[in-house]
């Protein structure tokens, strides 16, 4: 036996397939009505490991490199 397409709720039917394409409209049209923004520019993946890819993850994590520019600025005679 199949079962039935018509749905009771308070007393009223509806069809639960009128349901659904009603629903399906819904969304579709809310697709449709959502402003797009563009982007200003290329988005690009960031490929630095996690830590440095914020100020704070670099300062709490420096790198070799970073150690060895730090006392060669140490070194110059500035003043």
């Amino acid at each position: 036996m199949a079962h039935p397409d018509i749905l009771i709720v308070d007393g009223h039917a509806f069809s639960w397939q009128r349901l659904c394409d009603l629903r399906r409209q819904q969304l579709e049209e809310r697709k449709k009505a959502e402003a797009r923004q563009l982007a200003l520019f290329e988005l690009r993946t960031d490929c630095r490991p996690r830590a440095e890819r914020t100020a704070a993850g670099r300062y709490l994590e420096p790198t070799l490199l970073d150690a060895v520019t730090l006392t060669a600025g140490g070194r110059d005679s500035s003043g």
